[in-house]
């Protein structure tokens, strides 16, 4: 019998393309991650010859081809996705030419404040692929409509907008089209499902998930404090980031003390914006978060015994924290790993948010 191709309310397949600022032509995302770990980035970075900055372009690169094997991977009940493709600035409008499948719903996918590259041309770039009927996803984690300049220029444009847990700026607001369906999610982890299993029997161990960023001194307090308490139970890492290939190996420790979600309200955290407790919750770690701001997804998460908070600056109330994070069952953890993984993965809110569009 010949397989149905279409569903009452919107084509049943889709194709995503994702927009990387580290990709070049129009090609299959498979493609791309076969030699994306050992692409030369040197032609790509400002100073060739600065080891730190190709270091940290590393990470980035990386970070970036984490997400693409995440859309590669996309799953709905109600949805058949095709291959996905990647592009990058010179070919995506190369996206609007390809030939299409029958049946064939087209998304552009694109993150954070990648559309900035297509400068000026971002609104009309944009506009020209929704004439030829490509659907246009925008994940923009922070506070993309109050802070990057073009997103005024593609507003207009998006059927999909998924944004931090703020109010978007007015002017942004009342430029999207009436059916974008928006979505505010902020950070979660770019993981696929399962990536890392569920360890059983880890070693009973904080580690500090942070970055060069978030060492204030507010945080440094917090480290000195922690390893004076728990000695050699607590294991520190500040540097810019984990590398993406490592983070699967951290299931080995039991809990993730980390910087919260989204941008701190305190002047002494205000540098910190990560998806750290979202991913350490994807491996299988107990996520412990301060409580800086009231009120969003991290204080929901808390409530439902799925993230560990404490009060901000309460050095007290960090220790009975990780006490009871260092407590939990594996029951209790096999919970957290497995609600994270169906719930706070970038793939499943991507899907869905197609799905319901």
């Amino acid at each position: 019998m010949e397989r149905e191709v279409t569903i009452r309310g919107g084509a049943q397949r889709i194709r995503v393309c994702y927009f990387n600022t580290w990709a070049g032509s129009l090609e299959p995302v498979k493609d791309y991650l076969d030699r994306a770990d050992s692409m030369d980035l040197r032609p790509l970075v400002a100073n060739p010859r600065d080891d730190d900055l190709l270091r940290k372009a590393r990470l980035d690169c990386d970070w970036y081809a984490a997400n693409a094997r995440c859309f590669a991977a996309l799953r709905h009940e109600r949805r058949e996705f095709l291959p996905a493709w990647i592009t990058g600035k010179a070919g995506v409008l190369d996206l609007a030419k390809a030939p299409r499948e029958p049946g064939e719903e087209r998304w552009l996918i694109t993150m954070a404040h990648q559309p900035q590259v297509l400068g000026d041309l971002a609104g009309k770039v944009f506009g020209l692929l929704a004439k030829t009927g490509i659907r246009h996803c925008y994940y923009a984690f922070d506070e993309a409509s109050r802070a990057m300049p073009v997103f005024n220029e593609i507003a207009p444009h998006l059927d999909v907008l998924i944004h931090d847990e703020s109010p978007l700026a007015e002017e942004g607001r009342t430029k999207l089209k009436p059916g974008c369906v928006t979505r505010h999610r902020s950070w979660v982890a770019n993981l696929l499902p399962g990536e890392a299993a569920f360890n059983e029997a880890p070693e009973e161990k904080i580690y500090f998930l942070g970055s060069q960023l978030g060492l204030t001194p507010h945080r440094k307090r917090q480290i000195e404090f922690l390893g004076n308490r728990f000695k050699d139970r607590f294991v520190a890492s500040h540097d810019h980031s984990t590398p993406v290939p490592g983070r699967c190996a951290l299931n080995r420790y039991k809990v993730g003390f980390c910087p919260e979600g989204r941008k701190f309200t305190t002047p002494a955290m205000s540098a910190s914006h990560t998806d750290r407790p979202f991913w350490s919750g994807c491996l299988g770690m107990v996520p412990v978060s301060e409580d800086s701001r009231a009120g969003g997804r991290l204080e929901s998460l808390h409530r439902a015994g799925l993230v560990v908070r404490y009060a901000h600056d309460d050095l007290d109330a960090l220790a009975a924290a990780c006490e009871r994070a260092l407590g939990m069952s594996v029951a209790e953890r096999r919970r957290i790993y497995e609600h994270f993984n169906t719930h706070e993965t970038i793939g499943a809110v991507v899907a869905e948010a197609l799905s319901a569009a």
